[in-house]
């Protein structure tokens, strides 16, 4: 068997003995199946995450997509997360174009005229390359946060990128998620405390009112829900 065929019978076993597992014990199986061999996937919307995964191994891989869109805020949270966990190693997935250079090619405000091709451009490319360093990464992703993730395993083979994939906090509700931050005194992106909550690029993010669903500051007044990089 090849090394992908032979992790992709691992995450299919670990997908069922797993499936119950808690965040503490799926970071653990990642850390004890993949040494280093894996990477911390973070939008810096906060450090529930990566605080969760230092506590099991401190020198973490982080992987942030440097879309070269960001809040400002945003880019300060990955600053402060680099400052409260000093052995993490940030890594800054860029495009190969600068914005300047896409703009160039495409026009400016692609995004406002194609936003599936820009999110491909600057996040699901970025994002490909960089995973394919790694045999597995750990993602945020919540059953809770949008209906396409109604059914998200703990652990899975992510076949678009080819490696195995681990959603520790997947059956994490939102108050225990909140619970967490507050507990144990979480970084947060300040730009959630004013009403955005799911932060992305500026230009397709915007503030959500109470009571509204959390992703629909996200590409407001278009029918995409997804960036793609998890469906």
């Amino acid at each position: 068997m090849t090394a992908t065929a032979d992790y992709k019978t691992l995450a299919e076993r670990a997908s069922r003995e797993l499936a119950d597992a808690s965040a503490d014990e799926a970071i653990r199986w990642t850390v004890e199946t993949f040494g280093d061999d894996f990477i911390v996937a973070s939008n810096m919307q906060d450090a529930v995450l990566i605080d969760l995964a230092t506590k099991v191994k401190s020198d973490v891989d982080v992987l942030f997509l440097e879309t070269g869109y960001h809040f400002p805020e945003t880019i300060g949270t990955r600053d402060a997360v680099q400052a409260v966990y000093p052995d993490v190693r940030i890594v800054n997935a860029q495009a190969e174009q600068s914005v300047a250079e896409q703009d160039a090619e495409y026009g400016a405000k692609l995004h406002d005229r194609d936003a599936t091709l820009c999110c491909n451009l600057r996040k699901v490319v970025p994002l490909r390359k960089t995973l394919a360093n790694y045999s597995a990464w750990i993602t945020g992703v919540r059953r809770v946060d949008a209906p396409t993730r109604a059914n998200t395993p703990i652990v899975t083979w992510d076949d678009r990128n080819g490696l195995v994939k681990v959603n520790p906090i997947a059956a994490w509700s939102d108050d225990e998620f909140n619970g967490y931050i507050r507990d144990h005194s979480i970084l947060e992106n300040p730009l959630v405390s004013i009403g955005y909550l799911s932060i992305g690029c500026a230009p397709c993010t915007a503030r959500v009112e109470p009571g509204q669903d959390p992703r629909s500051g996200r590409w407001a007044g278009q029918s995409k829900t997804e960036c793609g990089l998890h469906g």
